[in-house]
């Protein structure tokens, strides 16, 4: 038995409190899974988890195991990255979930960008918007754009993303362009329906108040609304990254700039207890270096 791999399945088994999703996560059927873990418990001469049909648990000597376990293989993995040094290749596999329309956009040239310089590397992404549970689906991180993260998240910012209130030139020209953030409640507008459907935020008096909203679409991609903004349908609230070009072009119209709008930030969030491979590491500097505070979307958009 290898203790160091059967130390790493006994982790992951415990972190996603499934035989089944790690044995996903691997690629490999369950029974070799339960097997690293039975041939551990076998070694060690205690039992570290308890098993139902339900649920996996661990008993009182399995949770102390587990944190022996997560302070070794962070310090073998510290120790292996320390004497690799900077000139050896990086290598093993990335996964990661992305925000599918930011993916789309921004992220997929710079994977390709990464992946061709480092040819040792596997890039595994998740296109979705939800909020994957990193730690059961085995994932090294997530990029998210949010506005605050949970004080227990372990997470890097990366760059700020701004957000814009948009409508087209044909919108405004039929049903009047809002002057003050009340008087969305009169018009149509697109909202995201994983944020709030029902009204968006603005800095008003120093103070963030919410406005109610009210339309006939609603979507849970900006890439649908983005659209419909484009064929006159309504008001949205979008992030630079998508409209950015359209307002260069002049297909959008920015409004109620006198209102700022909460900014948000795209941060790489990493599954908490674990130490970040330097391949993790050396991908999440390279985003932040191509990204940079000011990011290359919002060049020549007039947003103060």
């Amino acid at each position: 038995m290898d203790r160091l791999a059967a130390m790493q399945v006994f982790v992951r088994v415990a972190e996603a409190g499934s035989f089944t999703a790690v044995a996903d996560q691997m690629n490999v059927a369950r029974s070799a899974v339960t097997r690293q873990i039975a041939a551990l418990e076998g070694y060690l001469g205690v039992k570290l988890m308890s098993r139902s049909t339900r649920r996996l648990s661990l008993t009182s000597a399995g949770a102390t195991y587990l944190e022996q376990c997560r302070d070794i293989l962070d310090r073998v993995d510290a120790a292996e990255g320390d004497l690799a040094g900077e000139g050896r290749r990086l290598r093993g596999r990335i996964r990661m979930t992305v925000p599918l329309s930011f993916g789309l956009l921004h992220l997929a040239p710079m994977i390709l960008e990464f992946s061709l310089a480092n040819p040792d590397i596997h890039v595994d992404v998740d296109l979705n918007d939800r909020r994957v549970n990193l730690i059961e689906e085995g994932m090294d991180l997530a990029l998210r754009i949010t506005e605050r993260l949970p004080d227990t998240a372990v997470a890097r910012r990366l760059t700020t993303c701004r957000f814009v209130i948009v409508a087209s030139p044909g919108y405004l020209r039929q049903y009047g362009t809002p002057g003050h953030p009340a008087e969305l409640a009169g018009h149509a507008c697109l909202a995201y329906s994983l944020a709030s459907r029902s009204s968006w935020s603005f800095i008003v008096d120093g103070q963030p108040q919410a406005f109610e909203i009210s339309g006939r679409l609603t979507a849970n991609n900006g890439n649908v609304l983005l659209d419909a903004g484009l064929q006159g349908m309504g008001i949205s609230c979008q992030p630079t990254f998508m409209v950015g070009q359209a307002l260069r072009e002049g297909s959008l119209v920015q409004i109620l700039r006198d209102y700022q709008i909460p900014q948000a930030h795209l941060c790489a969030v990493f599954p908490g207890h674990r130490f970040v491979p330097r391949r993790v590491r050396s991908f999440v500097d390279f985003l932040a270096a191509r990204l940079g505070p000011d990011p290359y979307w919002d060049q020549g958009l007039d947003l103060e």
